[in-house]
């Protein structure tokens, strides 16, 4: 008797080891529930079991069952309080009926009690609880012969099972809610932050670069008409020619026009056209830009600069898209989607009479603004390596840059931008005797970089070019020169000549300055401007030159008034 109580005490534990194995492989209730299920009919020889989960508002649906047919399991759904399993569910209580045919509460609905006509048949059922509150139940059903069978081990061991599946639903349910909360979270973030976009042959990865790539976007299906605008050497034919190719009208003509070439005269007939004998050379009729441009897209570059007299004859062709040849009379329609771009600025010309108000308002419908390519540094390194990759490829190469020559090229201000980065790393890779280019082959690391000399920019003011304004001034008096410095040599054989050259050891040989005999000109002032006249009005330079800190330089010509020259 003792050995067989140990015995089924052992199969109980090893059952309850089993099925707590099985729920913990996945995280699918419906398939490691009905796996458990299945376990427990083999190893306690019961005969069908299912399990019904709570639906909300009291309704209960099957979630898996062995034993039991397709149709059988659908017909699974009770009421809280309907028949005995829904009685468990409201209870909260386990219940064991000996015999379901005697029991009035027993509702056959998936008719169990018909398989086996004659045949006495048990059913335990017990509810599954999970965070405190009843969630499902579990239900099993058993041939019981002559009602003499006790299931007190059995429905004790249904409980166990039940608290199990209690636990694995709960952190299902917890991980459901998790990855639905991470979800949301995703496709908020995809409403928030939009997806990286990118035009053909232009590189930009960075924050204003997709800001215009964007609005490249959204503009391009459209005819309106588009102003670019930015420095010279962005890259606003780029983006022009990019707009065209996104439109619909990127099948036909993209022509383009660099207004600031060209004379009044020579603009006027290259845009309109001119007729046989409009002027001397015209031996036939010519078309302008804007007819080879009909049903595509036009590009007028340099805007800007175009003359005032010339400004009214564009705001008509704008207004009506309709022009006259040159020496012609007839009207010549043309359909036309304008893109415009400047380098200069053109709210400032319309305030000073320069540029047409009527015409500044017809063409920026649409503004673009490129920034410069030292607001976006992180770009440089892609771009720089297009275009040593072309270099390769047109001239059977395989040069490459290391990591100093690439910190070089994003620390140096680039006032030409892309076209400037573009020609440097051209002429860098053309010079260079190795495959590796490194930081010493730039011409800027020895001091011959025209745009330095061109632009007055300091090596140590590559990465943020400072202008007076930047420069905190402190309360600071001048600091007169050393009075430690040995004094010359008295001549009393010569007499003083009126003008000495001076060279300081820390000016180049390039500003050496003629002064007058006392060293300096007289007067605060008159220092100053000597100063930074001689020193191409680069503060740091003039500074150096009078012996004192840039930042007493800034201070003094804050106090004297004088306005630093720009180049």
């Amino acid at each position: 008797m003792v050995n067989t109580q140990a015995a089924e005490a052992r199969r109980e534990l090893d059952a309850v080891y089993e099925i707590s194995k099985t729920l913990a492989t996945s995280l699918d209730i419906s398939k490691t529930f009905r796996e458990a299920l299945n376990y427990l009919l083999h190893a306690f020889d019961w005969r069908r079991a299912f399990v019904v989960l709570s639906e909300g508002e009291g309704r209960l649906r099957g979630l898996c069952a062995v034993g039991l047919s397709r149709d059988e399991q659908q017909r699974l759904q009770f009421q809280a309080g309907e028949g005995i399993v829904g009685r468990a569910y409201a209870s909260g209580m386990p219940i064991l009926v000996p015999n379901v045919q005697a029991e009035p509460l027993f509702l056959n609905r998936t008719g169990g009690a018909d398989l086996m006509p004659g045949a006495t048949v048990a059913m335990l059922v017990t509810p599954i609880r999970a965070d405190r509150r009843t969630v499902g139940v579990l239900a099993i059903d058993c041939l019981n012969p002559d009602e003499r069978r006790g299931f007190s081990e059995d429905l004790q061991l249904l409980k166990m099972v039940a608290t199990l599946m209690g636990q694995a639903l709960l952190l299902h349910r917890s991980v459901a809610a998790a990855h639905d909360t991470l979800q949301d979270e995703v496709r908020r973030m995809h409403k928030v932050l939009k997806p990286s976009q990118q035009l053909d042959q232009i590189v930009g990865v960075s924050a204003p670069m997709q800001e215009v790539f964007e609005q490249v976007h959204q503009v391009a299906p459209a005819r309106t008409t588009v102003l670019l605008r930015g420095e010279s050497g962005t890259g606003k034919e780029v983006i022009a020619r990019a707009i065209h190719n996104l439109s619909p009208r990127q099948r036909e003509a993209f022509v383009r026009v660099n207004c600031a070439a060209l004379t009044e005269s020579l603009l006027e007939s290259e845009l309109f056209g001119h007729e046989k004998g409009a002027f001397t050379g015209a031996q036939g009729q010519r078309k302008g830009r804007f007819e080879l441009a009909h049903g595509g897209t036009l590009f007028l570059d340099e805007i800007g600069d175009i003359s005032a007299s010339f400004q009214a004859k564009l705001l008509r062709v704008l207004q009506e898209r309709e022009f006259e040849r040159v020496g012609g009379v007839a009207a010549v329609k043309v359909d036309v989607r304008l893109i415009l771009a400047t380098n200069r600025n053109l709210e400032r010309m319309v305030q000073a009479g320069e540029f047409r108000a009527d015409l500044y308002y017809r063409i920026n419908v649409v503004s673009i603004q490129l920034p410069p390519l030292r607001e976006r540094r992180e770009d440089i390194p892609a771009m720089a390596q297009h275009f040593l990759d072309r270099f390769n490829r047109e001239n059977a190469r395989r040069a490459r840059f290391n990591p100093a020559a690439m910190r070089v090229l994003t620390s140096c201000y680039w006032p030409g931008n892309v076209r400037e980065l573009e020609n440097c790393v051209e002429r860098t890779a053309t010079m260079t005797h190795d495959d590796v280019i490194g930081d010493l082959a730039f011409p800027c690391q020895g001091n011959r970089c025209l745009t330095q000399v061109l632009h007055h920019i300091d090596r140590e003011d590559a990465v943020r070019p400072k202008r007076l304004v930047d420069i905190p001034i402190a309360e600071v008096p001048m600091v007169p020169p050393r009075s430690d410095a040995p004094a010359p040599a008295p001549q009393p054989d010569a007499s003083p000549p009126s003008f000495v050259t001076v060279r300081p050891a820390d000016v180049p040989e390039s500003q050496n300055a003629v002064l007058p005999a006392d060293g300096k000109p007289d007067g605060e002032h008159e220092r100053l401007i000597w100063a930074m006249e001689h020193c191409g009005w680069v503060q740091a330079k003039a500074a150096r030159l009078l012996k004192i800190s840039p930042r007493q330089m800034g201070y003094a010509l804050r106090k004297h008034g004088i306005e630093v020259r720009k180049f």
